[in-house]
């Protein structure tokens, strides 16, 4: 059959591209009458500036990047909005063996528990300090990315600055193990596959994990030029109807060996199956023999993980705030409320007749247990949303949070 829409997409070697590789490589496009092209891409930046100049309709993207372009962080960027979430959780914070050990010597377990880790790596930070060693360097992937925010988000509620106990620098997902083994940073917080690859290269050690940070929280997304959305309303919902289908596939542990191989494939992530195996399974390797299961490590469908919640964008725009990367206006506001779009995810599913959240934002860290909510279509079953440090972000209230951060940051 002819395709009726053709679409490019960018996306990054990444095991989250997951559900958009899937969607092209085993015909959940084509079914939808896409023909779907895809540019693997060695850096975030290239994304931004491939969709800003209109190489791209749309991308695998970091959550915040299409924040990031609307509120005019970056110096080539058009607006983007973002219809559907590619997945919930997948990154993980790895350090160099040195600094394990040092961890480990003030109490550190191979258990991934935030608070333990932070409190150990507070303690070996201070230790460097008054040996008056030069600071740590740990590597996160964009300026504009959940691992950055998470990472602070980590740092600064166990009581370290990250802005002067530590040093944070750019280095794309690719390189973070290779930089680790050769000294150049001292711990990174990037995408599975790349945490699991220092891991078996014996140079590092996992030391905890997004989905423990903050469970179920959100990570990559489907960024599209708006322009091309305004123009293509027909394209779009195809392409979101063939992603919902490539999501549940995905999540599938049926389909979980043959997503590994089509991964694997040199085009893609180019190494071999078995390292892809821990974010499909949740079972990781730590470091220095230590293993552990993590529920809800990495979901590409269940607990609503499509859905671009409002609350989602709104907890990454106060980050924003947060850290000094856009100043907090009712106008900013407004363009990050706006940014990630439930509408157009509802009315392209709503033919099939699949479970939709009733409301369009949540109270992000109130879940304890998963729980059953309102929704239209079939049931539908959210996650525990829990931060670590036991915090709630109410969206109706977010000066309140904006405050009650600056506050708790200053200070650290």
């Amino acid at each position: 059959m002819s395709m009726r829409h053709q679409i490019t997409a960018g996306f990054m070697p990444l095991f989250d591209s997951a559900v958009l590789v899937a969607a092209s490589e085993l015909g959940f496009a084509a079914r939808e009458g896409i023909e779907l092209t895809l540019h693997r891409e060695t850096s975030w930046a290239n994304i931004r500036d491939r969709i800003a100049i209109g190489h791209f309709d749309l991308a695998h993207m970091l959550g915040p990047m299409p924040l990031a372009c609307n509120l005019g962080l970056t110096p080539l960027a058009s607006e983007t909005i973002v219809p559907f979430s590619l997945g919930l959780g997948g990154n993980c914070v790895t350090i160099s063996n040195a600094v394990w050990a040092g961890m480990a010597a003030h109490g550190a377990e191979p258990d991934l528990d935030p608070a333990r880790a932070g409190a150990a790596l507070r303690a070996f930070i201070r230790d460097r300090a008054v040996a008056g060693r030069e600071p740590l360097r740990f590597a996160v992937v964009h300026p504009h990315s959940g691992h950055n925010y998470e990472l602070r988000y980590w740092l600064a509620a166990c009581g370290i600055d990250p802005g002067r106990a530590l040093e944070i620098v750019i280095v794309p997902p690719p390189f973070m193990a290779d930089a680790l083994a050769t000294g150049r940073i001292d711990g990174y917080c990037v995408g599975e596959p790349w945490n699991s690859a220092a891991v078996a290269a014996g140079t590092g050690h996992i030391v905890t994990v997004k989905a423990q940070i903050w469970r179920n929280s959100p990570e990559k997304v489907i960024g599209v030029r708006k322009a091309w959305a305004d123009e293509n309303p027909e394209a779009l919902s195809a392409l979101l109807r063939a992603l919902h289908h490539s999501a549940r596939w995905c999540q599938d542990p049926a389909n979980h060996a043959e997503l590994a191989v089509v991964m694997a494939q040199p085009g893609f992530l180019g190494l071999p199956p078995a390292v892809q195996m821990p974010i499909l399974t949740g079972h990781l390797q730590l470091g220095g023999g230590a293993e552990r299961d993590i529920d809800d490590f990495f979901l590409p469908f269940d607990k609503a993980a499509n859905f671009p919640w409002k609350s989602h964008a709104l907890w990454l725009y106060t980050q924003m705030v947060r850290w000094g990367h856009v100043a907090h206006t009712p106008d900013n506001l407004a363009i990050a409320r706006d940014c990630y779009r439930p509408d157009l995810y509802r009315s392209a599913l709503k033919p099939l007749g699949v479970a939709l959240p009733g409301a369009n934002a949540k109270v992000e860290g109130a879940l304890k247990v998963a729980t059953a909510v309102g929704a239209t279509g079939a049931g539908l079953v959210l996650g525990p949303d829990g931060f670590f440090d036991g915090q709630i972000f109410d969206p109706d209230e977010i000066e309140g949070y904006i405050a009650r951060q600056k506050s708790a940051g200053a200070e650290t």
